[in-house]
């Protein structure tokens, strides 16, 4: 799914890292496959030239654990819950444009809740987002 996007990445002149580590996890593969490539897709799209996507996966308290940065415009922090609504975007910069729907983080959200999953979120220094998801032990 990653390699699918990097065409994506070098287009929007974006960097994308990825560091995966093995990460198991019990659960729909087909939905936490959409959860990730929303994520990324997401990180891609609300971004800046030159900037960086960062993607990674770890095991933390037997927990799965999925990370995804990106650079990009600053975010609010009291905006962040609100990315996770259907329907919303930030700014005009971010309405613009015809990609997505404002439906990404939402369903982010919908699938970390089928799967007992917790997402966190934090605004960059600088611009961007960090979101992580906890996966419960496999």
């Amino acid at each position: 799914m990653l390699a699918a996007r990097g065409g994506e990445a070098r287009a929007r002149e974006l960097t994308l890292h990825t560091a995966l580590a093995p990460a198991a996890s019990a659960g729909s593969p087909r939905l936490a496959e959409r959860l990730v490539a929303n994520l990324v897709d997401n990180a891609l799209r609300h971004n800046e030239p030159g900037g960086r996507v960062e993607v990674g996966t770890r095991t933390a308290d037997g927990r799965a654990v999925l990370s995804v940065a990106n650079t990009g415009p600053e975010v609010p922090a009291a905006a962040v819950v609100r990315l996770f609504e259907p329907f919303q975007r930030l700014g005009a910069d971010r309405t613009s444009h015809r990609q997505g729907q404002g439906l990404g983080l939402s369903i982010v959200r919908a699938v970390a809740d089928t799967h007992g999953a917790s997402v966190a979120t934090w605004p960059r220094l600088g611009g961007g987002l960090l979101i992580e998801v906890a996966f419960p032990p496999a």
